[in-house]
């Protein structure tokens, strides 16, 4: 019988073979979801996806891209805004 902290599905089970040709059951923490783009939904290139205890252990750079937008959207829609606003103050300058 499960203990009672195991009963719900915050862990998740791995089922593992034992030397004695058994096999049991280890309850492990579940990895958090990829980071995602904020405009197209796309998965992110370069961003930790890690339980909060093992992203403070992380140093900033390994967190995310440094780069404008970096962990918020994808280096593809980076790109497109920084377009939209060079366009935006090109426009402006004319005036």
């Amino acid at each position: 019988m499960p203990r009672g902290m195991h009963k719900s599905r915050t862990q998740r089970r791995v089922f593992v073979k034992t030397p004695g040709n058994r096999t049991t059951i280890h309850y492990r923490l579940k990895t958090p979801e990829k980071a995602k783009c904020g405009k197209c939904g796309a998965v992110l290139a370069g961003v930790a996806s890690k339980r909060p205890v093992q992203m403070a252990k992380l140093s900033k750079s390994e967190k995310r891209p440094e780069r404008p937008y970096g962990g918020v959207l994808c280096s593809k829609c980076t790109r497109n805004v920084m377009r939209e606003k060079a366009k935006a103050f090109s426009i402006g300058s004319k005036e």
